[in-house]
């Protein structure tokens, strides 16, 4: 499925994509820091192959996830509740020393940047990570200058699901629904891709909480970016 497919033949002028899961496989770092703060807690470390359960929602759920030890945390132990804001403290110290340590560029990510550059595409990272840790891991990848806006979770009030932040990006690289594009790899980039009305591409590969991206109503499903082309 090319992009150009979903705009009557045309390349899209601008393209909104996760991070997370998307363009980078960041569950190494994030599995550090969580282990990290759990073992810092007195508690035992869930691992990577759990932690990638709990990636998507931005830090404070994965947190939330990490001390119930589950994805469906809510309703929070009073335990819970009351260790969460040190717990916080803890876990983004310890993800400033881990981000871009272990985490990686998946596989067709970089022929595509490449590619929607050259044809003129403009081009913004919308996360729900904290604006903070977006930047350094760009820069330490190697993907920062392929990207003029990065909108992060706590940019604005509100995060994916909520379509503010793509509306934000799409505004500010002067796109229209007619022109823009949402690449993602969960629920929350397809209900914010359509709840602002753009065509949502999801990857396969990506943390969607275990769950398959096929059942998702996404315009187009991939298994790399590169097939986009």
């Amino acid at each position: 499925m090319s992009l150009a497919g979903l705009f009557n033949d045309r390349w899209p002028g601008v393209a909104l994509f996760d991070l997370d899961g998307t363009l980078v496989d960041s569950a190494p770092d994030l599995a550090a820091a969580v282990d990290c703060t759990l073992e810092q807690l007195g508690r035992k470390p869930a691992g990577i192959e759990q932690v990638r359960q709990w990636v998507g929602h931005g830090s404070p759920i994965l947190m939330r996830r990490a001390l119930a030890g589950k994805v469906d945390w809510e309703p929070a132990s009073a335990a819970d509740d009351a260790l969460f804001n040190d717990a916080m403290t803890l876990f983004f110290n310890n993800y400033r020393r881990s981000n871009g340590q272990h985490a990686a560029v998946y596989p067709g990510v970089e022929i595509c940047l490449e590619t929607l550059s050259g044809r003129g595409c403009r081009m913004a990272v919308v996360t729900n990570k904290p604006e903070q840790f977006v930047a350094p891991l760009l820069k330490q990848l190697g993907l920062e200058h392929y990207f003029a806006l990065v909108v992060g979770g706590d940019t604005l009030s509100t995060k994916k699901p909520d379509p503010a932040q793509l509306l934000y990006a799409m505004d500010t690289l002067q796109g229209s629904r007619g022109t823009t594009v949402m690449i993602g790899d969960s629920a929350a980039d397809v209900s914010a891709a359509r709840s602002a009305g753009i065509p949502c591409v999801a990857v396969t590969y990506g943390y969607n909480f275990g769950r398959s991206v096929q059942t998702l109503g996404a315009d187009a499903v991939v298994d790399s970016l590169s097939e986009l082309l």
